[in-house]
């Protein structure tokens, strides 16, 4: 699923290809699903100009001379494209050949006056494209929280958001109403180069743990945005080369064992000797893999012992 730096890639991409230029024809494909207004609505944005490209964790929308403001989520699929120019570049997406046109699954097309085109795509659908009048109203914009790239808190801001939080701190970085934007990769990276379990409890977290998942965040979303989300560009050291084979025998870029663990509904890759457990309560609620499971297991049955 294209998360914050795939998402800024298209913000970008669409602000340097479409910034300033007059819609002159629109053309918007039959589905209802990702359209969620009519085709009608779509396509009387021929004439108006496309001022800017703006972006609040993975909603994008598009401000224009006057009226409405066409909206769009890119769902786990969807890629914004210019014709002539590299699309989103993902480690689970194939990048189409920009010589080809619309792209394959195009949604909605745009053509400037200038004869820019843009479109977007989405195989499986679960992208977004609406209308709005008033973006910061909108039900999916009104309870986010802050943006990692453009509204990064202060540590001690961060640090009582924290502390008002119960589940776990993985499950957390995922909810969109804490940090927008933020998907699995990006936090199993920032609790990896945190070295935080991403099992830990949000609220218990030690002053230092939350210090470092301030920083870690900020420094892997900033860095991931700098190389236009190109996973090749990616620092080696990161997780994220690693941790894509769930079901094998993987290890880190030193050889540390990669794990994975369920947590908020979400797959987790972890390294276990990197990210400890802090506390009791930690590991005592471990929902793992088979290896991971014994291991807390056999934790807990010594600390049994060992009370006796």
């Amino acid at each position: 699923m294209p998360e914050l730096p795939e998402v800024e890639f298209s913000r970008r991409l669409v602000q340097k290809s479409l910034a300033k230029k007059r819609i002159s024809a629109v053309k918007v494909a039959n589905d209802k699903i990702v359209c969620q207004v009519p085709a009608g609505r779509l396509k009387a944005l021929k004439g108006r100009t496309v001022k800017q490209c703006r972006r609040w964790g993975k909603q994008l929308w598009f401000e224009m001379d006057k009226g409405p403001s066409p909206m769009f989520h890119l769902g786990m699929t969807g890629s914004f494209h210019v014709k002539g120019r590299n699309s989103l570049k993902y480690v689970r997406l194939k990048e189409d050949d920009p010589k080809t046109w619309p792209p394959k699954f195009w949604k909605v097309e745009f053509q400037m006056s200038d004869g820019t085109c843009f479109a977007m795509s989405d195989p499986r659908r679960f992208g977004r494209i609406g209308l709005s009048t008033s973006v910061w109203e909108e039900p999916c914009m009104a309870k986010m929280g802050f943006d990692p790239l453009l509204q990064m808190p202060r540590v001690e801001d961060f640090a009582r958001q924290l502390a008002r939080r119960s589940g776990d701190i993985k499950a957390v970085l995922l909810d969109q109403s804490f940090a927008a934007g933020v998907g699995n990769w990006v936090a199993d990276e920032v609790l990896y180069q945190a070295a935080v379990h991403p099992q830990d409890v949000a609220k218990n977290l030690s002053p230092n743990a939350v210090k470092a998942l301030h920083r870690t965040l900020r420094q892997v979303v900033k860095k991931a945005c700098q190389v236009n989300a190109d996973a090749k560009k990616f620092p080696r050291t990161w997780l994220f080369h690693y941790r894509w084979g769930k079901g094998t025998k993987s290890t880190d870029g030193k050889g540390r064992e990669i794990r994975f663990l369920t947590s908020g509904g979400r797959t987790s890759a972890y390294v276990p000797s990197v990210q400890r457990p802090c506390g009791v309560r930690a590991d005592r609620r471990w929902q793992t893999d088979g290896r991971s499971g014994r291991s807390a297991r056999r934790l807990r049955s010594k600390r049994r012992k060992a009370a006796k």
